[in-house]
This record gives structure tokens, C-alpha cells and sequence, in this order.
């Protein structure tokens, strides 16, 4: 079992590094999300990365009673948004230097609205993936007319074949029975049309590949559209590619601010990296105050529950199952990569 960094789970303090450079508007909505994280959760502990001038602003606007809550890592650079990802894992920049402490065990989860990719690549560098998981998805929660929704993967894996797919359903119902509190959850797999055979290359392997391997204590519904995304009313999970799911989530976003009835805060800016080992939550670039303080509540409710380590006991990851030769086939060079697939 993958070692998972931080303190076992249950209730009481939680130690969370925040990035104060990361974000379309850092530092200032990073300072007003943690100010806001720490009146709301007396037990969170904050370790500050970033510059000291920004991590004293925040030291100063709490009561003093607050300030022995909070501690300061120096890092004087974060990743631009244009950067090589490979940035990312480099321990003089904010991110890098916050994904080394969780993986020393200095804190048990971090917080990041800077570049996705950075902090991905920095993640599995530095933290390492769950045993068995090939990559990682990022993972949304939605409202939807049936309950909470489980998207993934939103923005990590732009380019997956289907073992990937098969193993963030796995992931996926796993993390909507954890964390969303749906006990028998549904998977279902966004596709062009909800029969069976509709699709590219890549989703007809998936497809076949969740029909023959059952889900521990989940339903492969089969595939589903993107209005089922909205509704929720067919699958608690819904599996895709990242830049699928990328899009899709922000056009959801979109929708929302248009709508003048539908209040932008059911959308959330937050996501979590699943699949490494330790708890990493990445905000949305044009994060603000609050929705940074939503990110580290749900880090620190990652940490609480011990979702990462159960997550890597799932006996279906650890080793991961034996594909079904369609999806070993679908899974040849090039078959992954998903501008070149046709239906």
C-alpha cells in the first residue's frame, strides 16, 4: 500500500500549505481565502508559502490568539500560468516548494490555484501516484437534479487510453462514496449518445471495458450525454478524458454566470488531484476569496475523512485489473491520443 503523508484520519487540527502566489489574482484573494478559512475552522493550521511581505499581511490581519496557527515557508517565485509544467516541481518555486513539505509530512494537505499542470506534474514527481493508478484525474463535484455529481477527470490527463478511463471510474465511485455520501453510486461514461457502440475508439474500449469488469459496489450505467451531466439524474459519476472534461466544466461555469437565477457559488472552483498520494486541492485560476476558502475546507475535510488512503486500498487498484483484450487493443500507440481517434 502507497504510503499517504500527513496525520491519520479523524477529527481535530489540520495542517494545510497554501499557495500564496498561485492564481489570475494572487496573492490578494489567496490572503482574504485563508483569512476566511481560518475564522471558519478554529483546528486549521496554515503553512504560508510564499513572500514574507504577503505571508506577514495575513499574520497581521488575525487575532493574536490565531497567529500560532500559522507558519511561513519563503519562496519568493511561483509558476506562471504559460510556464513548463515541469516548473512545477522545482522546490524554489511556491508550488514546488508546498508539494515538498506535504511529501516530508510538514503538512497533511495543500492548496493551489496556480497553473493545473504544474501542480500536477509537481504532485506525481514529488508525492508519487496511489500503487496501481497510471495517472490522475481531477476531480469536480456538481450540483445536480438528482444530488451531487463526481466529474472526472477535468483537467489533468489530456491524453488517456482506457486503462486510464477504467481505473478513475474506479476512483471516481470510490471518491463519490467517500466524499459525496452516495453509498451504491452509478458511473456513467460522456459520450456522443447514450447506446451502446456510440462514440470514438477511445469510449467504445472504455464502454466494453466497464461492461466486463464490475465496480465494487458501484453500476456501470453506460454512456451518457452532456445534459445528463447537468441533471444527474442517470449517473453519479461520470468518467472522461481531461480535456473533455476541461471544456465541459467551463462552459458549465459559463452557463451559470449567465444565469441570472442560478448563483455562481454551485460551481465549484475547486478540484482535487486524485490518484497521488497525498491530498492536493487545485482552485481555479480566477479563484476569489471565497472559493479559495471552499478549497481548504475541502482539504481539510480530505484529510479528516482520510479519503487518499482509503482510495489506495481499493482492492481494484492495488493491482490494477488485468483490461480486456478490446481495451488492450484500443490501448496501442496512438490509440490514446484523442485528436487522432474517429469514430
Amino acid at each position: 500500500m502507497t504510503r499517504v503523508p500527513g496525520r491519520p484520519a479523524g477529527p481535530g487540527p489540520v495542517r494545510i500549505a497554501i499557495d500564496l502566489l498561485g492564481g489570475d489574482h494572487a496573492p490578494a484573494v489567496v490572503v482574504d481565502g485563508a483569512l476566511q478559512a481560518c475564522a471558519a475552522d478554529p483546528d486549521l493550521q496554515l503553512l504560508l508559502v510564499g513572500p514574507a511581505p504577503v505571508a506577514d499581511e495575513v499574520i497581521a490581519a488575525l487575532d493574536p490568539p490565531s497567529r500560532g496557527r500559522v507558519s511561513v515557508l519563503v519562496i519568493e517565485r511561483g509558476v506562471a500560468m504559460a510556464a513548463p509544467v515541469t516548473d512545477g516541481a522545482d522546490p524554489a518555486t511556491s508550488i514546488g516548494a508546498a508539494v515538498r513539505a506535504l511529501g516530508a509530512g510538514q503538512v497533511d494537505a495543500l492548496v493551489s490555484a496556480g497553473s493545473s499542470g504544474a501542480i500536477v506534474a509537481a504532485s506525481v514527481l514529488g508525492l508519487g501516484r496511489l500503487a496501481g493508478v497510471r495517472r490522475p484525474a481531477l476531480t469536480a463535484i456538481l450540483p445536480g437534479g438528482g444530488g451531487p455529481l463526481v466529474l472526472l477527470d477535468v483537467g489533468a490527463g489530456m491524453q488517456v487510453n482506457p486503462v486510464d478511463l477504467v481505473q478513475h471510474a474506479i476512483l471516481g465511485a470510490g471518491y463519490a462514496r467517500l466524499v459525496a455520501g452516495v453509498q451504491h453510486p452509478r458511473i456513467g461514461l460522456l459520450s456522443v449518445g447514450a447506446e451502446a457502440g456510440k462514440g470514438d475508439r477511445l469510449r467504445r474500449a472504455v464502454d466494453a471495458a466497464l461492461r466486463a469488469q464490475p465496480v465494487d459496489g458501484a453500476r456501470y450505467v453506460g454512456p451518457v450525454e452532456g445534459h445528463d451531466v447537468v441533471t444527474g439524474t442517470r449517473a453519479d459519476v461520470v468518467v472522461t478524458d481531461g480535456f473533455t472534461g476541461n471544456v465541459l466544466l467551463k462552459a458549465l461555469e459559463a452557463a451559470v454566470t449567465l444565469t441570472a437565477t442560478a448563483p455562481s457559488a454551485q460551481i465549484p472552483w475547486a478540484a482535487v488531484l486524485l490518484g497521488v498520494a497525498g491530498p492536493v486541492v487545485v482552485c481555479h485560476g480566477a479563484a476569489h476569496g471565497a472559493d479559495i476558502a471552499s478549497g481548504l475546507a475541502l482539504a481539510a475535510r480530505l484529510v479528516r475523512l482520510g479519503v487518499v488512503g482509503d482510495l489506495g486500498a481499493l482492492p481494484a487498484l492495488n493491482p490494477p485489473p488485468e483490461p480486456p483484450a478490446e481495451v488492450v487493443a484500443a490501448a496501442e500507440p496512438g490509440a490514446a491520443r484523442i485528436a487522432e481517434v474517429h469514430p
